[in-house]
Formats: structure tokens, C-alpha cells, sequence
């Protein structure tokens, strides 16, 4: 982590540990990212409001259980409303211990404690979830739902809906995407971009003439 933050590179570390949270904040990372919400080590909250005052961000993600057993019978009524009012008493958590809501990031943990029909729903719900006020980071890349279109694809081989994905979240206020396949989905991105870019410029032109 020393490495690469005196490199210039912006280091996040995945971690549910508070001591590992203080030990990268110290060394330089800029990014903590708790798949429990700070909802596993009970120090956790003191650490991240530590970190984020240290300028850090704090990804706040949904789970339910823990990664061994999480996807063995999860359950629930209405994902999309749950996921969003367990999220807010995430953030709930987080303000009191002195985090300031604009050093938060959420994700609704795609494939944690969610069956593919539960991602699927979520990601059709995604502008949901802006009514809680922090920018949204999304990890599809690869994961299970793809494989439930066909059966047949293993995780290297799920690029196209991982792209798709991708593609759906941006267009639905997605500021942070987590991916494996980097150029690809940077291609993506660029072609996005500029596709963005091109129909506003045509809207604006319209309105000129107007």
C-alpha cells in the first residue's frame, strides 16, 4: 500500500477488521470498503470515522450474514425496498460515529446474501437508492446473474453482461463501477462517454436553433 500510494495510485482496501482499516489509512490508502457495512468488527465504525478524517471515502455495502453462509437461504419480501432501508441504517450507523455523509459510497452487494433474482431486481430499482444520498458504487463484473441467463458461462466468460451490466448501472446514476476486465470496460466507458457527450451536444444545438 506504501508502494503504490507514493506512486499516485488511489488504494481502496476491502476489509471488515478495524485494525487493518487504521494499518492502510496509515500506509496510504484512501478507500475503505466494508462488505458488512461496519456491521462485523465492533471497532469498525471508530476506524472508519478515524479514516474519513483522514480524507478517506467509506463504501458502505449490504450483506446479511456472513460471505460463508450468506447465499444459502437468503431471503426476502421486497429486495429493493429492503436493501435500501438496511442501507439507510447503515449510514444511520455511520453519522453517529462521526461520518460525515460526504466521505460515504454505497453498494447494494450484488451476489452477497442475493440470489440472481434479488441482483436482477436491484439493478432494475438501482435510481432507488439515491434517495439515500451518497454516490453509488456497483459490482457486477462477472458475478452469478450472468450466469443464470445461460447456464453455460463460467466466470471468464461473462464479459458481454458484465459490460451490459455496467452499461445499465452508469445510465441509472452509478458513479463507481468495480470490475475485473479493466481495458474493456475503460473501452466501454470512452464509447459511453462520448455517445453522452454527442446527444447533448445535438440537444443543445436543437435548442440554439430554437
Amino acid at each position: 500500500i506504501e508502494g503504490l500510494a507514493q506512486a499516485g495510485v488511489f488504494v481502496s482496501v476491502d476489509t471488515r477488521k478495524a485494525a487493518v482499516m487504521r494499518a492502510a489509512v496509515a500506509a496510504g490508502a484512501r478507500m475503505v470498503n466494508d462488505v458488512s457495512g461496519l456491521n462485523f468488527d465492533p471497532e469498525a465504525p471508530a476506524a472508519a470515522a478515524e479514516a474519513a478524517a483522514r480524507g478517506a471515502w467509506i463504501v458502505l455495502m449490504h450483506m446479511r450474514g456472513v460471505p460463508a453462509t450468506m447465499n444459502r437461504a437468503p431471503a426476502y419480501r421486497a429486495c429493493s425496498l429492503e436493501v435500501h432501508d438496511e442501507l439507510a441504517q447503515r449510514g444511520a450507523t455511520a453519522g453517529a460515529a462521526g461520518i460525515p455523509a460526504q466521505r460515504l459510497i454505497l453498494d447494494p452487494g450484488l451476489c452477497f446474501a442475493k440470489r440472481e433474482p434479488h441482483n436482477v431486481e436491484i439493478l432494475r430499482d438501482l435510481a432507488m437508492l439515491h434517495g439515500l444520498g451518497c454516490p453509488l458504487l456497483i459490482g457486477v463484473s462477472r458475478k452469478g446473474w450472468a450466469a443464470w441467463l445461460q447456464r453455460r458461462h463460467r466466470p471468464t466468460e461473462r464479459l458481454p453482461a458484465s459490460l451490459a451490466a455496467a452499461q445499465w448501472a452508469l445510465d441509472r446514476g452509478a458513479r463507481i463501477l468495480r470490475v475485473h476486465d479493466v481495458a474493456a470496460t475503460r473501452q466501454m466507458l470512452d464509447a459511453w462517454a462520448t455517445l453522452a457527450r454527442s446527444a447533448r451536444d445535438v440537444s443543445e444545438d436543437t435548442d440554439d436553433g430554437m
